[in-house]
């Protein structure tokens, strides 16, 4: 789960410690065939990018792919007990397929064994791996019981400020292989709260044979109606006998839910008698459709802006809608994504008067799912400030894609929700140090800082390779953004920067990727849309330098 920002400990406004995860703060054509696709409408051709595949095209890829993954496992030289499942196919405008696995060992399932193949039309097959290291272990069979390896997992919750601690269900066998040599281990997923409210899933790993903790993620990502952030607008509902719901059927079933304070379940569907919703301003009551307008509003913007930007059809690329909660809990100063049920889920803030449901935090939460459901960022160290940097791009991005003159586009992030009680962002992408604890730039250290900090120096990167360093204004916001070695770097555009930022997300990134494999991911992304020897791509090259990334 993953929160919008971070929050310090015992305090509203905090930053979350580094197992508080994924919240905004710390803590096709239908044709049914494979190769019916289309680039997105009204957007140059690029021989790099993505096709928009049909449900139905894209199930039946995948089952080409996974019928002939036995296959591919012997080509890419892996072992005899290993074995790869499709998780994703992508097919590019010039035919290339990327297809995501992920691996099993022995029937095991190996955490860090994800990876990408690219086969090229006509020509050679190139592999993208989590980690490079060869997977196998003596046995497995476990020295340690899984009682142990829960106990442990239940203490490193409480430790962390859990409430309520139990283990979701008994602890798994896995190959852990995200670090180092693989190891026999456990994976034990810990529910309740986390210190501040927000759902837990603690995920602890523990060494099958010597009992002793090797990793711990959190899974939990946090952060026409009169909307409160974005003025009128149209939203998407369903009528059922003589009542709408907020149910919109064009884009993939997405629903708005009311927990009316409630921190668990998926609430009561919001309907209305005459189909015009919000008030346009901030309530304190559990029932107050405002923040269900902008949390809808919020989704079928960001449906729109991966469709009609990157040709993906929905978080999971598969047509299929998430669901939204609003009315969180009380004072609940937060938003998050969760896995587990699917969904965003949105807290009022203080004064349960300043809901978190601005467009660019509903950007932020949702892109946590398509992370999630692509590269799989795991949510700590370099990889973990990739993923909340990854959100904050394109809820950024979204926030632009609206056009919304209520609520204009620009590289601040969460502007609107005055989470910080005196009117500036949660976070800036131009320079991320005006926060007061994100990072401008790449150090050797930057995997021991909380993953919404850790963030910065890719926020700044794809400031950097958008706009270019140096002062200017957009959309009346004026940004002055430097460089690490002083150098100056010539922006390509906001279109150019997003298309490679999502391409490297969606076929070059893995689990494990740092902040080295991603400016590697993004120079493939670079060439494979523009060219190794175009002006984007070297761009890319100069925005990394820029950031100390080289």
């Amino acid at each position: 789960m993953t929160p919008l920002y971070a929050r310090r400990r015992r305090t509203v406004l905090a930053a979350a410690t580094a197992v508080a995860a994924g919240a905004l703060l710390t803590t096709g054509l239908a044709t049914g065939t494979a190769t019916a696709g289309s680039a997105p409408a009204g957007k140059p051709v690029l021989g790099g990018a993505p096709v928009l595949l049909s449900a139905a095209a894209r199930t039946s890829l995948i089952q080409e792919q996974q019928a002939t993954a036995a296959e591919t496992a012997d080509a890419i030289g892996l072992g005899a007990k290993e074995k790869l499942i499709v998780k994703d196919v992508v097919r590019d405008v010039d035919g290339t397929v990327h297809t995501r696995y992920e691996r099993t060992y022995d029937g095991l399932p190996v955490l860090g064994g994800d990876l990408v193949v690219h086969e090229p039309a006509g020509g050679a097959r190139t592999v993208t791996k989590a980690v490079k290291t060869a997977v196998g272990v003596a046995s497995v069979t476990p020295k340690v019981t899984a009682g142990k390896a829960e106990a442990q997992a239940l203490a490193a919750a409480e430790k962390a400020g859990a409430e309520r601690t139990g283990a979701e269900s008994a602890p798994r066998k896995v190959i852990w292989a995200a670090e180092g040599t693989p190891v026999l281990a456990y994976e034990t997923v810990v529910g309740g709260l986390q210190e501040d409210g927000t759902p837990n899933e603690l995920h602890v790993i523990t060494d099958a044979t010597t009992g002793e903790k090797l990793y711990e993620w959190q899974a939990v990502h946090t952060g026409s109606g009169r909307s409160l952030y974005s003025g009128t607008v149209t939203l998407g509902t369903y009528k059922s006998g003589s009542t709408y719901q907020l149910y919109d059927t064009s884009r993939g079933g997405h629903k708005t839910y009311n927990l009316a304070r409630g921190t668990s379940g998926t609430g009561t569907l919001f309907t209305d008698a005459d189909d015009t919703w919000g008030t346009g301003t901030a309530s304190s009551s559990s029932s107050d459709q405002t923040a269900a307008v902008d949390a809808a509003y919020g989704a079928q913007v960001t449906w729109d802006f991966y469709k009609n930007t990157f040709g993906r059809n929905g978080i999971k690329n598969d047509g299929k809608a998430a669901y939204s909660r609003v009315h969180y809990g009380s004072n609940y100063v937060n938003a998050f994504w969760q896995d587990s049920c699917f969904c965003m889920t949105y807290g009022d803030g203080s004064g349960n008067t300043h809901p978190l449901t601005s467009l660019d935090v509903a950007g932020h939460e949702m892109s946590h799912g398509v992370t999630s459901n692509t590269a799989g960022l795991r949510y700590s160290g370099e990889s973990g400030g990739l993923n909340e940097a990854t959100s904050d791009i394109f809820g950024a991005g979204a926030e632009f894609y609206a056009a919304n003159s209520s609520d204009a586009g620009d590289y601040l992030i969460g502007e609107k929700i005055d989470i910080n009680g005196d009117g500036t962002p949660l976070r800036y992408m131009d320079k991320p140090s005006k926060d007061g604890a994100s990072k401008d730039y790449w150090s050797s250290g930057l995997g021991s800082v909380d993953v919404h900090y850790s963030s910065g120096p890719a926020n700044h990167f794809f400031y950097l390779l958008a706009e270019g360093s140096g002062s200017k204004t957009v959309n009346g916001v004026t940004y002055n953004s430097p460089t690490y070695d002083g150098s100056t770097v010539t922006g390509i555009g906001r279109a150019k920067a997003l298309q490679i930022w999502y391409k490297a997300l969606t076929t070059y990134f893995t689990s494990t990727t740092t902040y080295k494999a991603a400016r590697t991911g993004t120079l493939n992304a670079a060439s494979a849309l523009y060219g190794a020897s175009s002006t984007e791509y070297k761009a890319v090259d100069a925005a990394w330098k820029a950031v100390n990334v080289s």
